[in-house]
């Protein structure tokens, strides 16, 4: 069954340069290429779960700019329902982003028209009502986030939460949270631990279950009443890792939702990550369901 998905978040044009070695503070550097590619972490997790094979809708908001526009068209393109997606007065959301020559990069984000997201209408809460997961990120204004995990556990539809930007976050959403993806370094910057097995078990006293990406050394679950594990990632030459942790949540919350084992998920969702650092570019980098599939079949 394909599993019914909601995504409330932002939606950035990112505005991509890649050069040998990012700049220092007051030093300029040449760039080889620039790129205008769509992104915003709620929409990079919205294009990664429908191109993986979930059925997939957008809440957010865009600004009444031509980057709205292509925003809005990207997302239908890549197969994401946007009747939620509203248009407000206003620039749409930017992200200015570095990628260096090892892949790593370094992001300004300009909310735009993504902090106009502070509620949800009566549309919005029953989009989430008909969905198996509600997947949220820290883009868009606290109190639309609050809103989206209050409508899933009213309604039973399972919380998934990427805490990014890495920020303290209220006790009221964390015990909205049915998993928690962080990466290692927001793992530390809520728990102050900077190893990711004891920053997991810190999380589990908050939240239910935890998964933390680790890069290239692959990612970690930890749930109350079970064992942690690590699932090693596959070892591929990145290109630019911009869009790496959107690509590895969406295809993840497809997985689960077709009600497969945490291990096997996680392990699918790292073939998807994989593929996705080898390409430039944030939802233009991300992977279809069956170049998922090959890549996984071959490494499992």
């Amino acid at each position: 069954m394909t599993p019914a998905l909601t995504v409330l978040g932002s939606t950035n044009m990112d505005l991509v340069a890649y050069v040998a070695a990012a700049p220092r503070r007051g030093e300029t550097v040449a760039g080889r290429e620039f790129r205008t590619v769509p992104g915003g972490k709620g929409a990079n997790q919205a294009v990664a779960a429908a191109r993986a094979g979930g059925a997939v809708t957008m809440i957010g908001a865009v600004g009444e700019d031509d980057f709205g526009l292509r925003l809005r068209f990207a997302l239908r393109e890549s197969g994401v329902q946007t009747s939620g997606l509203r248009t407000v007065a206003g620039p749409s959301g930017t992200a200015h982003i570095v990628v260096d020559d090892d892949g790593g990069n370094a992001i300004v984000v300009v909310p735009g028209a993504n902090a106009a997201l502070t509620a949800l209408t009566a549309e919005d809460e029953a989009r989430i009502a008909a969905s198996g997961a509600l997947l949220l990120q820290l883009e868009v204004p606290m109190e639309g986030v609050i809103a989206g995990a209050r409508a899933a556990r009213a309604h039973g539809v399972t919380t998934v939460l990427t805490p990014a930007p890495a920020r303290p976050l209220p006790p009221e959403l964390l015990a909205l949270t049915d998993l928690l993806v962080p990466n290692e370094h927001e793992a530390e910057t809520l728990t102050g631990h900077s190893d990711p097995h004891r920053a997991a078990a810190a999380l589990l006293d908050q939240v239910p279950a935890v998964v933390i990406t680790l890069g290239a050394s692959g990612s970690l679950y930890a749930a109350r009443s079970t064992e942690p594990f690590v699932v090693p990632a596959l070892r591929v030459a990145a290109v630019d890792t911009t869009a790496a942790g959107d690509t590895f949540v969406g295809a993840l919350a497809v997985a689960a939702g077709e009600g497969r084992p945490m291990h096997e998920a996680m392990a699918w969702a790292s073939a998807a990550s994989a593929l996705s650092v080898q390409r430039p570019g944030a939802s233009a980098s991300m992977p279809t369901r069956a170049e998922i599939d090959e890549l996984y079949a071959r490494n499992n």
